[in-house]
């Protein structure tokens, strides 16, 4: 006779959000208080029926519910509002295309983003931090969300392209990305067609928007293809016309158009608003920001920016970057759409249904993260991480859809965030009120602040500096953004 106590199934609450307005649903809410409307909808359930316009959609409210969604993509595939606003932009590439393409389509791109090839960019991405803040002043009021947009944009460039992208093309794509997501975060919460066929000023910007940076990147694919195969580069654009050229590999031109699209405005978007939202929030937390110095300090040792050794030692500014990332995910609403009949919290769902979760949800979720408004990047240290068993930190995704750059960007925001608060000390200016308007991507899209130069404690000279790194190798192995979920294509 077996003595195992019996497992009872968890009983999931279903409700609705209120506020339902005719033909525009939660669209006014959503768009006007997002961050609050979404806060507001684990008080009604584990799933949440919400409306986006006219049509019907469910919130993956708790953790394990939307950990369901995010690791069965043959039944959530992509799609909904928010990818029937991006396929038009991005085309098929890997963020958009179907569970039909998706693993071929990885397996091509996952050599130009696996840990060794992040190794072999460390140097690049120290100097184009370096050259972000070269000529900062004492007292300069410098537009972050510009410079670290700039930044992004040029790292991108040098991984797609090898520079290819000429420095004015760089930052007319800085410039048309910020109207582009604006226009993105409308259309999802709004997705009526007929609205955005309108000439209204706003459509017009949007769509001039998407069709110059599409016309940057094919002048750059063009250049190269004249160039031939002989013209030896070693970044993505080659790894994708090499594939086209092979027949038998099912690489189109188009795709090669689409896949840059795509990698080169994911890529340069979301780490820059991580950036910004870093300085912002390092600057209303003096603790955490005198710790991120005196690491950095006793990490480059009076060096210029953190060499290619130094990223597995800077502990503490990763653990910012990934506080930074649960605090304010830059990707913060996401959608997907059933590929089948299925059950999702014990609530059915008919083929074609609109699933959406949400990383700022979970990311706020007091039962997974306790004090979740409060900014602690010591919740990543090893001797106070714990295991996520509720999946709730989510800034990559999960499964054989997590972000192929994920690895990358936490590469890129340490070291440009070590290299620019080993020199600087960035502060708000009188009177600054925080004012988050969250559009397709979430992070500060205006942050200016005032330069404060430091001065440079030598290696070791505190305590603190002394404490912190010996810990770094340790460190690395903490469940945190970087290993949640899979960057392996074996189970797409």
């Amino acid at each position: 006779m077996s003595n195992a106590v019996p497992q009872t199934e968890r009983a999931w609450t279903v409700g609705t959000a209120p506020g339902i307005f005719p033909s525009i649903g939660h669209s006014i809410a959503l768009f006007r208080r997002p961050l609050d409307f979404l806060n507001s909808l684990p008080a009604r359930g584990d799933l949440v029926e919400v409306r986006l316009g006219p049509l019907r959609a469910w919130m993956a409210c708790h953790p394990e519910v939307a950990h369901q969604v995010l690791m069965d993509p043959r039944t959530f595939d992509k799609g909904g509002p928010l990818y029937n606003r991006l396929r038009p932009l991005m085309g098929n590439g890997l963020v958009t295309c179907g569970k039909d393409t998706h693993r071929r389509q990885r397996r091509l791109l996952q050599p130009d983003f696996r840990p060794s090839r992040v190794a072999d960019h460390t140097d690049m991405l120290g100097r184009q931090a370096e050259l972000t803040c070269r000529d900062w002043r004492a007292g300069d009021q410098v537009d972050v969300s510009a410079a670290t947009m700039a930044l992004t944009t040029r790292v991108m460039n040098h991984v797609l392209f090898s520079d290819s992208l000429g420095a004015a093309a760089a930052a007319e794509v800085g410039d048309r990305l910020a109207v582009i997501v604006r226009g993105l975060f409308v259309r999802t919460a709004v997705p009526v067609d007929a609205l955005f066929r309108v000439p209204t000023p706003a459509n017009l910007r949007y769509r001039r928007a998407v069709a110059r940076v599409h016309a940057i990147v094919g002048e750059v694919v063009a250049e190269r293809r004249r160039r031939g195969p002989d013209d030896d580069r070693d970044d993505v654009l080659e790894t994708l016309l090499a594939a086209a050229r092979d027949g038998s590999s099912e690489v189109t031109e188009q795709e090669v158009h689409d896949q840059l699209v795509t990698l080169l405005l994911a890529g340069a978007e979301s780490t820059a608003l991580c950036l910004a939202s870093a300085f912002d929030l390092l600057a209303r937390h003096p603790e955490a920001e005198r710790r991120l110095h005196a690491e950095v300090d006793a990490v480059t040792a009076g060096r210029r920016r953190p060499g290619h050794d130094a990223l597995p030692r800077l502990t503490y500014t990763r653990c910012v970057v990934a506080e930074t990332l649960r605090h304010r995910p830059p990707g913060w609403l996401f959608t997907r759409v059933t590929t089948r009949e299925t059950t999702l919290a014990g609530h059915r769902l008919p083929l074609g249904t609109t699933v959406l979760y949400s990383p700022y949800l979970l990311h706020h979720d007091p039962a997974s993260f306790p004090e979740p408004e409060r900014f602690l990047p010591e919740r990543w240290l090893r001797e106070r991480a714990t295991a996520d068993p509720r999946g709730a930190m989510q800034p990559f995704a999960a499964g054989s859809r997590k972000c192929i750059g994920d690895t990358f960007a936490m590469a890129e925001a340490t070291l440009a965030l070590a290299t620019i608060a080993g020199r600087w000390r960035l502060r708000h200016l009188p009177g600054y009120a925080e004012r988050l308007r969250p559009a397709a991507t979430l992070g500060p899209r205006s942050l200016v602040m005032t330069c404060q130069p430091r001065a440079h404690a030598p290696a070791g000279s505190t305590p603190r500096a002394r404490s912190l790194a010996p810990r770094a190798t340790a460190a690395a192995r903490v469940q945190d953004p970087r290993t949640a979920g899979d960057n392996g294509v074996d189970d797409a």
